[in-house]
């Protein structure tokens, strides 16, 4: 297991990884966290009522780790017990199927050392096929190759402050949270910045290309009919 240099100040960020029957990739993910050239004070691991080996593999991981369970109530709720958990100044956030760039943490921290109005930066992502993926699942879901900017809870560090302005996740809704969230953010008026460094990567495989192609167009679909039902409510 990648460690952190330990000569290094950790930096007030609570990490929060919400998972669901992670096993497979869990382990890959809290590597990328605790290697962090910048590491975080707090890593809180959310198992959102998993059947495999998560709980074994987040415990396994590093005695750094907070590990706590709850009955499965989707990622939203997950991320929001992380949150209720957490004491750092600043929350990062990462599913347990994808990776942290070494960096990620030095880099955002370094933005929001250079400009203190910022309440939110994020970066780009960088997406990659699993290599269990077949030739005609990759066919189905071509993806670009190149970087794309990211505003996504992978790619994020918000202002603990911030983030509460916003408000929490909605657990209601299972897919498109975070769109909701951010969406919320800048109807908040929260400061963002983009870096253009890649912070993470992020995993296609057999369980989240129906979260990429078109399987969950409710909850997209209620997402987009929240925002606009606010929008007009702040014209009106």
């Amino acid at each position: 297991m990648t460690t952190a240099p330990t000569h290094m100040t950790p930096i007030p960020v609570s990490v929060i990884v919400p998972v669901y029957n992670g096993e497979r990739y869990l382990a890959e993910a809290l590597s990328s966290i605790l290697g962090q050239s910048l590491p975080p004070a707090e890593i809180i691991v959310i198992d959102d009522g998993s059947t495999d080996r998560t709980a074994e593999i987040a415990a396994a991981s590093s005695p750094a780790i907070t590990c706590i369970r709850q009955e499965n109530a989707g990622a939203a709720a997950a991320r929001n017990r992380g949150i209720e958990t957490a004491n750092g100044d600043f929350f990062a956030f990462l599913d347990h199927d994808d990776i942290w760039e070494t960096n990620k943490l030095e880099l955002q921290w370094a933005a929001l050392q250079e400009d203190p109005d910022l309440d939110v930066v994020f970066g780009h992502v960088l997406q990659f096929y699993c290599p269990s993926l077949s030739p005609d699942e990759r066919a189905a879901l071509p993806l670009p190759n190149r970087p794309l900017p990211a505003y996504l809870s992978g790619s994020r560090l918000v202002k603990r402050d911030a983030h509460f302005r916003a408000g929490p996740y909605d657990p209601s809704i299972r897919m498109g949270e975070c769109l909701e969230w951010h969406a919320r953010a800048i109807d908040s008026g929260l400061t963002m910045r983009m870096l253009p460094e890649v912070v993470f990567r992020r995993r296609i495989h057999g369980n989240n290309m129906g979260r990429t192609q078109k399987e969950n167009r409710g909850d997209y679909a209620l997402v987009m009919k929240r925002l606009i039902e606010r929008r007009r409510g702040k014209k009106s």
